[in-house]
């Protein structure tokens, strides 16, 4: 079995997903009393949420290159980031390790193509729905991506950040969330990701008929398969 090297913190309310279903998945592929092999590496969010909105993009790039390169000298054999938006310098640690880094958009797009979904809507932080670096990974598999409004991402951005986050779980926010979705369906999209790590904590799919792709359950399901192939 392969050592799986998190990069989590970001926040930790998602990384605890991440280490029950790499252990979930483990337990039910192999049985007994197997257990999933990681190493994690936990960072203070509030440090790299100030390089997010100062737009020091390149200082995250450095905390994160040294979270992976510890991970690697302490035996990881591949790096999990566990939050979207920090993929965004996913190269750029690439570049200083010489282990491979699961890209949770590539993982996504693989689950996509499978399920025949060629147009997807995308939730996430504003940086991950506006800017570029997650999106081209499904536009050069072929995917249309669907992003709300100027009034929506500012809405789905701060629910991110200043509830789930730290925490907090609020009936009129799934609604709002839910309602927003319902937009992006009737623009014809097939599905919608969540692409952002807390998001599976506030909707699930028995909250709407529209296919929900949870990228915290995909990244955490492809990287615990990847270590046992």
């Amino acid at each position: 079995m392969k050592t799986i090297g998190l990069i989590g913190g970001m926040s930790w309310e998602s990384t605890v997903t991440y280490y029950q279903v790499l252990n979930n998945v483990i337990k039910e592929k192999l049985g007994g009393l197997h257990s999933a092999k990681c190493l994690l590496y936990s960072l203070d969010f509030h440090e790299i949420e100030k390089c997010q909105s100062t737009g020091e993009w390149e200082v995250s790039a450095q905390i994160l290159s040294e979270a992976a390169l510890t991970l690697e000298k302490a035996g990881a054999d591949f790096i999990v980031i566990c939050t979207n938006t920090m993929h965004k310098v996913a190269d750029k640690v690439q570049e200083a390790i010489s282990i491979p880094i699961l890209h949770i958009a590539e993982v996504t797009a693989q689950v996509l193509k499978a399920e025949n979904i060629t147009k997807i809507a995308l939730l996430g932080t504003k940086y991950t729905m506006e800017q570029d670096f997650y999106k081209s990974k499904l536009i050069e598999d072929g995917i249309r991506v669907l992003i709300p409004d100027k009034e929506d991402i500012e809405t789905v951005n701060e629910i991110i950040y200043n509830e789930l986050c730290v925490g907090i779980i609020s009936k009129h926010s799934k609604e709002v969330y839910l309602n927003i979705i319902d937009k992006l369906t009737n623009k014809g999209a097939q599905g919608v990701i969540l692409g952002c790590t807390e998001i599976g904590l506030l909707v699930q799919q028995r909250d709407t008929k529209t296919p929900l792709f949870d990228t915290t359950l995909i990244h955490a399901e492809k990287a615990a398969l990847f270590s046992i192939e």
